[in-house]
């Protein structure tokens, strides 16, 4: 089964006006270069920046995605943000669930369904985040906190269209600390498994999972390879356009 590798950098709280679009300016400028046809490549920004990154992408094939949304479409929710909004805006995707936000705000599976179907509802593709504690990890919990996680999190509405699967061990994220290959294959294929209970084997076969969690130029070549791993979820180094880029190449 080929799925096309994705590139998506997560850009977090991070970049004020001039410099993020000087970021998603020379990230735009090098996809033109790569003419990619076997390689999508995603920009998530903070929604202070999403309008002016929108601009600066313009005609690169690099494609717009917010960091996170509400369930509702608008109502009475102060500082949140639609998914309906998002899709308004020129974004394509949204991230769910990632574990900073479960772990700062305390976001629930239930709560991360509500999300991704609203935003799948909207006309966005969703990117859910999945992803164990290095406490779970060492009590040998990771394959069963990461079937709850999905089981809880994917909506029925999912499809390998709509839904890609973002694996990032929590013990990871922006510590430079990466799992090993034969580790990072076990949990992606544990993944599939699970995918294809909930949404039947040829929608897993389709599906694409990232992994994440200190994924920089030189490890990425050898997380690109393994058969489950269809591209990253990119943090700390989507902010150099050097190495973001450097990420894509290793996929080649």
């Amino acid at each position: 089964m080929v799925r096309k590798t994705l590139i998506a950098g997560n850009w977090k709280m991070n970049g004020l006006l001039e410099d993020g679009i000087a970021l998603a300016k020379g990230v735009a400028g090098e996809v033109k270069k790569a003419a990619r046809k076997d390689c999508e490549f995603l920009i998530c920004p903070p929604f202070t920046l999403l309008t002016s990154a929108k601009k600066a992408i313009k005609g690169s094939k690099t494609m717009l995605g917010a960091q996170d949304c509400h369930f509702a479409a608008s109502g009475a929710h102060t500082g949140d943000v639609s998914p309906v909004m998002l899709k308004d805006l020129g974004c394509q995707y949204v991230i769910v669930g990632h574990s900073e936000r479960r772990t700062n705000h305390f976001e629930t599976n239930e709560l991360i369904a509500k999300k991704a179907e609203a935003a799948i509802n909207a006309g966005l593709k969703v990117i859910i985040c999945i992803g164990e504690t290095e406490a779970e990890r060492d009590a040998g919990k990771t394959i069963d906190v990461c079937t709850k996680q999905i089981m809880g999190s994917v909506p029925e509405i999912s499809t390998a269209q709509n839904t890609v699967i973002a694996y990032e061990p929590v013990w990871a994220i922006g510590t430079g600390r990466t799992p090993t290959t034969a580790e990072v294959e076990e949990v992606h294929a544990a993944i599939r498994k699970v995918l294809a209970k909930k949404q039947g084997r040829a929608n897993a076969n389709k599906m694409r999972i990232l992994y994440g969690g200190s994924m920089k130029p030189g490890n990425a070549k050898e997380l690109l390879a393994l058969p489950d791993v269809d591209g990253g979820l990119i943090g700390g180094a989507s902010l150099k356009v050097a190495d973001f880029m450097a990420i894509a190449a290793a996929s080649k």
